[in-house]
């Protein structure tokens, strides 16, 4: 017998112990005599009133109240920070243990974004093959790699606007350092070196970059002046500058998916603002959920 035949068969004799009982007039007697729990009966009767023959149809268990079931005000924070801060289940977990005390395994992160249809993150550029060692110093400043991020983007009228993120980031503690400018040239990023000094806790020995335009000869001297050394690394290897071109990418995912241009004080405010997030609130991967000033401290414990 298919699972049709013998669901319409459940049906019907469902239907005939309630006629039965309604002919007679005494619902114990139709229970005994059909070997059915009263409480059944009672139920069949229930759903029978309230919706006819659909409601003697067998409906799959539901689990009402789950003892693991995360709490509305905790489906509302993963969503919000998933819409303000793009951040993934991981750091979203990691989030929510950190600032609001709240512990959630990864998975039920992800069946929450899933269920609420934002499971996916905006697409981004492809992944490139990695071909390089992976390395990491253990001194904070022994080496800063420098970079520049073109960030085009749109005015309330829709004309484009483009300007030009200067980057620095510590490759010990991923500590980074964030100035946006108007002009791409040597004396934009002689200016980011001196806030990069001023702003980063520690001394730093080393700055790595690019062969651009912009870290040519007067940039060069001007780091050798600080009592800095100043690499490049070599033509069309930017893997070599991984943090600083990963870091990039964690940019346009979580800040300018996110970002509305209404004018350049806006603008540098915002991106203070995210570098202030990035460094002392972001749960990094590299760091196992810290961030990078919690790193900076376990280095120097």
């Amino acid at each position: 017998m298919n699972k049709e035949v013998q669901e319409i068969v459940n049906i019907r004799r469902k239907r005939v112990i309630l006629e039965y009982a309604q002919g007679i007039g005494n619902a114990r007697k139709a229970c005994r005599e059909f070997n059915v729990p009263r409480s059944s009966f009672y139920r069949w009767k229930k759903s029978f009133d309230r919706e006819g023959i659909e409601g003697l149809k067998r409906k799959k268990p539901i689990a009402y109240n789950h003892p693991r079931k995360l709490s509305q005000e905790v489906v509302i924070k993963i969503l919000d920070l998933r819409k303000t801060y793009q951040l993934g289940s991981i750091r979203i977990k990691w989030y929510l243990e950190r600032y609001h005390g709240i512990s959630v395994s990864e998975s039920s992160v992800i069946r929450t974004l899933v269920r609420n249809g934002v499971n996916r993150l905006p697409k981004t550029a492809s992944r490139r093959t990695v071909h390089t060692k992976r390395y990491a110093k253990k001194v904070p400043g022994h080496q800063v790699q420098v970079d520049v991020k073109f960030a085009s983007l749109k005015d309330p009228e829709g004309h484009t606007v483009r300007r030009f993120q200067y980057t620095a980031i510590d490759d010990a503690t991923r500590i980074r350092a964030l100035k946006m400018y108007q002009r791409h040239n040597q004396q934009s990023a002689i200016n980011f070196i001196d806030y990069v000094i001023e702003m980063f806790p520690f001394r730093i020995h080393t700055i790595r970059t690019d062969r651009g335009h912009e870290f040519q000869a007067k940039f060069h001297w001007h780091v050798e002046d600080k009592g800095m050394k100043h690499i490049y690394i070599k033509p069309r290897t930017p893997q070599l500058n991984g943090k600083v071109e990963r870091s990039h990418r964690t940019d346009q995912e979580e800040f300018y998916q996110l970002l509305t241009y209404t004018d350049d004080v806006d603008l540098n405010r915002k991106l203070e603002s995210w570098e202030q997030f990035y460094n002392f609130n972001r749960p990094h991967g590299a760091f196992d959920g810290k961030t990078p000033y919690e790193a900076l401290r376990c280095i120097l414990k």
